[in-house]
């Protein structure tokens, strides 16, 4: 009875754990990526670079949670996919898509208001159930469609309300561009959810940690490379030097701003993992919906970006879209709980009666 609580007690304390370093690291990297630009950083490929490139931190992670069993006894293939196959259907394709969103998230971050970048890529969730309406035959229920609505409305209002939170120094050309690219960034994200879950049902075929794990580790080694090329290709390399030398709070600043946006997003990371390895990624889904609003509350005090009516408007219809959204999923994991579990129960009765039909005839 007392090891039994002791555990769940560990139990919680890993979920709170978890939580914390997904809601922190998300909050902080977003708030970071903001501050380089806001302070004289203007190379979005290093900024794109930031997210992406501290994916090495995850690697100690295989060896902290491979000794626990994996996170769902689904179906497990007994002939698994070459390394090259993966490499090449999986790997690259989703490398690809998430740099290419990284960087449309990048420009809008360098010409909108933090928190009008936050709630926009709120949509990437109806991109997502969009793309896997084609890819994943997603079915459109009343909750999908409720959450589809109510984040096309929120990105709509924060259209109507561009003319009031401009940000200084930015023109009417590169906020459109901003506002464009953040939502191009959020539809191309929706597709990496899609096409990974995709890639999951057809060639993983498991859902295993270190099968998660690979995912995102080698998808982000492809896409950080895909920067880098990005980054020498385009010349901006060259001015890095100078940019450090500008940079309003500093060279040794300028750097750990670089250096701590590249951490926090992979401690969101380790806390993302580990809540899908804990308990589920509905859950980890659910925790970043509680974490919508913290940006846009710190953005006030760092940013002193602009709350008004029609933003806090549009922040709520986000917080209502995420929980609908999470709510068809919550409803589509217990009925596949249910079918598993039935179907587990007909092939233990079939066995039995094997068993039993066996020992007559002997």
């Amino acid at each position: 009875m007392r090891g039994s609580r002791s555990k769940n007690y560990r139990w919680w304390l890993r979920i709170v754990l978890y939580t914390i370093f997904l809601l922190c690291g998300q909050s902080v990297a977003t708030i970071l990526g903001r501050l380089y630009f806001d302070k004289g950083g203007s190379s979005k490929w290093l900024a794109t670079l930031a997210q992406l490139g501290g994916f090495p931190i995850l690697i100690p992670c295989y060896s902290i949670f491979l000794r626990k069993s994996s996170i769902a006894n689904n179906i497990i293939d007994s002939n698994p996919p070459s390394f090259l196959k993966l490499l090449t259907l999986v790997y690259v394709p989703l490398g690809l898509l998430v740099a290419g969103s990284s960087f449309l998230y990048s420009v809008g971050l360098q010409y909108l208001p933090v928190s009008t970048v936050t709630l926009i890529t709120a949509s990437q969730l109806a991109f997502n159930a969009l793309f896997s309406y084609f890819l994943n035959s997603q079915k459109f229920t009343p909750c999908i469609i409720n959450s589809l609505v109510l984040l096309i409305i929120s990105s709509v209002l924060l259209v109507a309300n561009n003319h009031t939170e401009k940000p200084a120094g930015v023109s009417k050309g590169q906020y459109a561009a901003g506002f464009i690219c953040t939502i191009g960034g959020a539809a191309v994200y929706g597709l990496a959810l899609a096409s990974q879950q995709l890639a999951f049902r057809k060639l993983l075929k498991r859902e295993t940690f270190k099968v998660i794990l690979d995912v995102i580790v080698f998808q982000s080694l492809v896409a950080s490379c895909t920067i880098a090329v990005g980054l020498f290709a385009s010349g901006d390399w060259k001015g890095l030097k100078r940019e450090m030398e500008g940079y309003a709070l500093g060279k040794i600043s300028y750097v750990m701003t670089v250096v701590w946006t590249a951490i926090s997003w992979q401690v969101f990371a380790i806390g993302t993992v580990g809540l899908i390895f804990e308990v589920s990624s509905l859950y980890s889904i659910a925790i970043g919906t509680v974490g919508l609003p913290i940006v846009p509350v710190l953005a006030v005090f760092v940013f002193h970006d602009k709350m008004d009516g029609i933003k806090g408007m549009s922040l709520v219809l986000a917080i209502w879209g995420f929980i609908s959204y999470v709510y068809q999923h919550y409803l589509d994991h217990q009925k596949s709980k249910i079918e598993n579990r039935i179907a587990t129960e007909i092939s233990e009765d079939c066995t039995l009666g094997e068993v039993i039909h066996s020992d007559n005839r002997a």
